[in-house]
C-alpha cells in the first residue's frame, strides 16, 4: 500500500514537472521564435530552409531546456542552437545549386517601392560581405545583442567582435555611398 501511494505520488511530480517545463518552452517559442527565424532566415536566405532550421533548433531547445539556467540568456542559447543547426546542415547535406540568385528574392515586408529597393541594396550587399564579418553584424542588427553578447555566441573576443562590426559598418558604408551602387538599386 505504501508502494503504491508513493507512486501516485512520483507520477505526480513528474507530471507537474511536464507542465512546467511545457509552458516555459511555450513561453520561450512565443517571446523568440520570430527573432530565431530572423536570424535562420539571414543566414541561409531561403524560407523553407529557415522554417526547418528553426524548428529543429526549438526541438533541441525542449530535449536540453533544463540546462537553460538563465532566462535572460534564453535568445543568445537559441541562437547558438541555431547556429549549430546551420552547420550541421552543411556536414550532412548535398546541395542542388539553384539558378535563382538570392538578390531576386522578394521581400514581401516592405511597404513601399522604395523601401524595397533600399531594403534589397542593402540586403544584396550585406550578403556579399565575409562571413566574419556579416555574423556579427546580423547578431547586432537582427538579434539585438551587444558586443558582449555576441562575443559569447561566437566565442571570440569582445575586442575583435567590435572590430568586425566596425569594419563590416564600414564596409557597408563605402559600398553604399558609391554612385554606380546607388544607380542600380533602381534598376
Amino acid at each position: 500500500m505504501f508502494d503504491s501511494w508513493r507512486n501516485k505520488r512520483s507520477s505526480s511530480t513528474v507530471s507537474s514537472d511536464m507542465v512546467s517545463k511545457q509552458r516555459r518552452y511555450d513561453s520561450l517559442v512565443r517571446a523568440l521564435h520570430t527573432d530565431i527565424y530572423r536570424y535562420a532566415y539571414w543566414l541561409c536566405g531561403d524560407k523553407h530552409i529557415a522554417e526547418d532550421i528553426t524548428q529543429e533548433t526549438f526541438l533541441r531547445a525542449w530535449r536540453s531546456l533544463d540546462s537553460l539556467k538563465d532566462e535572460k540568456a534564453a535568445k543568445a542559447w537559441l541562437i547558438t542552437i541555431l547556429r549549430r543547426e546551420n552547420a550541421r546542415r552543411f556536414e550532412r547535406k548535398q546541395f542542388n545549386y539553384s539558378d535563382v540568385e538570392q538578390e531576386f528574392i522578394e521581400d514581401t515586408f516592405s511597404g513601399s517601392t522604395e523601401d524595397h529597393a533600399e531594403q534589397h541594396l542593402l540586403q544584396r550587399q550585406i550578403s556579399k560581405l565575409e562571413l566574419e564579418y556579416r555574423e556579427p553584424l546580423l547578431l547586432q542588427v537582427i538579434g539585438g545583442f551587444s558586443g558582449e553578447e555576441i562575443a559569447k555566441i561566437l566565442d571570440l573576443n569582445r575586442n575583435t567582435v567590435m572590430t568586425r562590426l566596425f569594419r563590416a559598418r564600414n564596409q557597408l558604408k563605402d559600398v553604399l555611398e558609391q554612385p554606380t551602387i546607388r544607380g542600380q538599386s533602381n534598376g
